[in-house]
């Protein structure tokens, strides 16, 4: 039977959790778990809410992309969110404002939004509109002037992909999700996100591992980015140069790798700051 999968059952969580009026009274309007669905009815044969006991021949969501007919399993791959309304901000936000704030992330190519392979939606209620990064279609049914469905490609979902980080965002721009990170910082994890998943260079900037030059709190955390960048960068270029080794002489491979690691090459690579911390901590359980 077709299934719903954890990641889609997560974002579906969240947005329960910050759009339901029980939670929060200042709310006037909220969003049920009802109106929040991901596997279709019994009935309902194709298309992106069904997995692959229910697809049909030449069904769009398997044959127009090679995402989807790589990824296709049990799991549907759809989400739909009714209406709701919610007052933060100083502001009114509801399925419209939402739907419309999602498809603009799509069309700027934010990397959360690379798995969304459509969005079918009405930014006023009165006419139904269809953003589809393959450029198939532009519109869609009646039923989509009350509520919102977003197609993911099917093989994000087969890989278990964290599909909450839009969302987050969304709730964070309006207020209702505490923005716990910089700006800059949160571009340089889409670096990342974007570099991991869909190829091309992690970081796309300079590394500075033990943060010289930053000159404030706020910037620690871009800091440890960095250093992190500095051993995920590291860490693919080694897994490029294994890809072509001949895994046959596994004691040999394991030598060389365990050559590489001397420990003036270890310490090099621990930032002044963090080997500071060491000392300190090891200093204090000796003294113990």
């Amino acid at each position: 039977m077709t299934r719903a999968p954890a990641n889609l059952m997560a974002v579906r969580s969240l947005l329960l959790t910050h759009l339901n009026i029980d939670k929060n009274a200042t709310r006037d309007a909220d969003l049920e778990p009802a109106e929040v669905g991901i596997v279709g009815d019994p009935d309902h044969r194709g298309g992106y809410h069904c997995g692959s006991d229910r697809v049909v021949k030449n069904d769009y969501s398997v044959v127009e992309s090679s995402r989807d007919r790589n990824g296709l399993t049990l799991d549907a791959a759809a989400l739909d969110v009714g209406q709701f309304r919610v007052a933060s901000g100083g502001r009114t936000h509801d399925l419209r404002t939402f739907s419309s704030w999602c498809v603009a992330q799509c069309t700027a190519g934010a990397a959360d939004t690379r798995d969304l392979r459509e969005i079918i939606y009405s930014p006023d209620g009165r006419v139904v509109r269809r953003w589809d990064r393959l450029g198939k279609r532009s519109s869609g049914d009646n039923s989509h002037l009350w509520h919102t469905h977003f197609s993911f490609f099917r093989d994000s979902i087969k890989a278990g992909r964290d599909q909450t980080p839009l969302f987050r965002r969304y709730l964070t721009s309006i207020g209702l999700l505490e923005d716990d990170m910089s700006e800059k910082a949160e571009q340089e994890i889409h670096s990342v996100y974007t570099g991991m998943f869909f190829g091309g260079s992690s970081m796309g900037r300079r590394v500075d591992p033990d943060g010289a030059g930053s000159q404030t709190a706020s910037n620690s955390l871009v800091a440890k980015l960095d250093y992190t960048m500095l051993r995920l960068d590291t860490l693919v270029s080694q897994l490029t140069a294994l890809s072509g080794r001949d895994f046959t002489d596994e004691p040999a491979i394991v030598q060389g790798v365990l050559a590489a690691l001397t420990p003036e090459k270890i310490a090099a690579a621990i930032p002044p700051t963090m080997a500071q911390q060491v000392a300190e901590e090891l200093a204090r359980r000796l003294a113990e």
